[in-house]
């Protein structure tokens, strides 16, 4: 696995553990929907994970990261159409996707 590869598969998980800790260990929606730096913070860990994998899947297509390709349009919906994020969405992704994006990267971090 080259530098780079490391480097971004690091990042993922790093903003994956940011966006645990940000929301702590009683994970509460709505919570989450009335912090709106939370949600802020959140949405940032978002984007650092689709451009990490953006630039992944364009050093390294041979990587499995599922939904990779849903994992950058959801980095570009957060950032071009800031104004219609869903926070039920986000909250969803939180909460089924990325348990299984965390497990993937772990898998190349050992």
């Amino acid at each position: 696995m080259s530098h780079d590869v490391k480097k971004y598969v690091l990042d993922i998980s790093n903003a994956i553990d940011s966006i645990y800790e940000f929301l702590g260990p009683k994970r509460n929606f709505n919570s989450y929907e009335s912090n709106k730096l939370l949600r802020r913070a959140v949405e940032r860990e978002l984007e650092i994970i689709g451009e990490a994998v953006n630039r992944l899947i364009k050093l390294d297509s041979t990587l499995e990261i599922s939904n990779a390709r849903r994992i950058v349009n959801l980095r570009n919906w957060v950032i071009h159409s800031y104004d219609n994020v869903d926070n039920v969405i986000i909250w969803g992704i939180i909460e089924k996707d990325l348990p299984l994006l965390q497990a993937e990267i772990k898998k190349y971090l050992n």
